[in-house]
């Protein structure tokens, strides 16, 4: 089958590839990262009016009603740039309400956040738990028409600024709770990748309105999060492909004995399999995305092979840049380690490689063993 970007697609990856190159040098992406909350409002705010926000969510909606690929062709960009941005968290919740979403919820919550007047993100993870995708142990009591939320949701990403959570519970459902309701607390949390920040949210007998719960349930929500690693692993194949793509310029740059280092087996050995990882990723990830918009029945598999590779290939080609690097790699000074810790941090995202190809042998071998 010969798959090659549309002239669109084209388009929206020059236009990230440019915008967040002039927008996310290292200088200022270190600063985003070392700042108190490690948001950046005026990113946002030009994202949105590219119609990022909304890239892959209904036009009746406020979206731009592309599709995966599309979403797919952004993230790596967005991964190339390492650029800090709340996206990817807004983006999911997006899809999720766009598929499950009554009309008047996505008028109330989908549209300003197709439209990036308002954030959303995910509260997914509980307090203790083993962080095991669809197991939520979080309860929804029943309160006349609505339900209580009372627990605590750990890994919740870019809660700073987010308008409100849409929270999961052991029932499947989702519900959405507004940032500033009685009984929420947002307590900001040390995490490996400064990106990327990471919050604990407490919900201390949090009342959440029956007009407040999505009507979808359970296995429902599979394909939101089954877009969202193919997302995820294409912003880990952008790490990938920038780490690389430093480590090949070093090596030509570098010079030992009168010769670049790149002229060397020990280091062009290591960049050729680089390479590999990196295209092999890339292909995996299209072909996930793909899948998503014209065979969706192929995704659960396709989108688990690309989030396994990818999950692999996002740290480790970091790693071996590192190498290629030498002592000036391992310093605080050089922008790698930053990386190497997106891509570490993007693995333990939506299922690890471990988890997914886990999923993978159970659809490969479960014919035969029936």
């Amino acid at each position: 089958m010969y798959f090659d970007l549309t002239d669109e697609q084209e388009a929206i990856r020059a236009t990230a590839r440019d915008f967040l190159a002039s927008r996310f040098k290292s200088e200022r992406m270190r600063e985003i990262a070392g700042s108190e909350d490690g948001t950046d409002e005026q990113g946002w705010a030009e994202m949105a009016e590219l119609g990022w926000a909304g890239l892959a969510l209904p036009e009746e909606w406020g979206g731009q009603g592309l599709g995966i690929v599309d979403l797919a062709v952004l993230f790596e960009e967005m991964g190339y740039a390492l650029a800090p941005s709340p996206l990817f968290s807004n983006t999911v919740v997006g899809l999720a309400l766009a598929q499950s979403g009554s009309d008047e919820q996505k008028e109330r919550w989908l549209r300003p956040l197709a439209e990036g007047t308002a954030r959303g993100t995910q509260a997914m993870v509980d307090a203790g738990s083993t962080g095991t995708p669809g197991a939520y142990p979080m309860e929804a009591k029943a309160d006349g028409d609505g339900v209580v939320l009372d627990g605590k949701k750990e890994l919740v990403a870019d809660a700073a600024g987010a308008a409100f959570f849409l929270v999961a519970t052991s029932d499947g459902r989702r519900h959405i709770v507004p940032a500033d309701a009685e009984g929420i607390d947002v307590a900001p949390e040390i995490s490996i990748d400064t990106t990327r920040r990471l919050s604990t949210v407490n919900f201390s007998n949090v009342r959440v309105p029956a007009g407040q719960t999505l009507p979808g349930q359970g296995a429902e929500f599979e394909g939101v999060f089954l877009r969202g690693a193919v997302a995820l692993a294409a912003e880990s194949t952008g790490v990938a492909q920038r780490a690389l793509d430093m480590a090949v310029a070093y090596a030509k740059d570098r010079e030992q004995f009168g010769r670049p280092i790149g002229a060397y087996q020990a280091v062009s050995h290591r960049c050729a399999q680089m390479l590999l990882e990196t295209e092999n990723s890339r292909s995996a990830v299209y072909g996930a995305a793909w899948a998503a918009d014209a065979d969706p029945g192929a995704l659960p598999l396709a989108a688990s092979m690309a989030k396994a590779y990818a999950s692999d290939v996002g740290w480790r080609v970091p790693d071996a840049s590192i190498q290629v690097h030498g002592g000036i790699g391992f310093t605080w000074e050089h922008d790698l380690h930053f990386f190497l810790k997106r891509g570490r941090a993007n693995a333990s995202m939506y299922g690890d490689a471990h988890w997914h190809r886990e999923q993978v042998a159970k659809r490969v071998l479960a014919p035969t063993a029936a």
